[in-house]
């Protein structure tokens, strides 16, 4: 089913090329924890822009800004939702070497 959209979509029906592709979808898919990660711990450190304190005012700032702002916590919550292939993965190499 998968292949068959991978090839609808490219528009050839060579393995390979569908092959390469899904690889670089599994890659992507675990680039995005690692960067949410690192967006909510430059956030927190550095500190956040004038235009998120903004956004922070429009939009009723919640009690746990205080501490860190309210983008490393979106941050870190994308990071988690974003955690799935990880876990996938992460399992798969438990399941390997047992």
């Amino acid at each position: 089913m998968l292949r068959t959209i991978m090839t609808s979509m490219i528009g050839t029906r060579d393995d390979w090329l569908v092959a390469a592709a899904l690889r670089l979808a599994d890659w992507l898919r675990l680039a995005a924890a690692p960067s949410y990660g690192f967006m909510a711990l430059f956030t927190a450190v550095f500190g956040e822009s004038p235009q998120d304190m903004l956004c922070m005012a429009m939009h009723h700032a919640s009690p746990m800004s205080g501490m860190i702002g309210s983008m490393a916590w979106m941050y870190m919550l994308m990071g988690m939702f974003h955690s799935a292939p990880w876990l996938k993965l992460i399992a798969t190499w438990v399941g390997t070497v047992r």
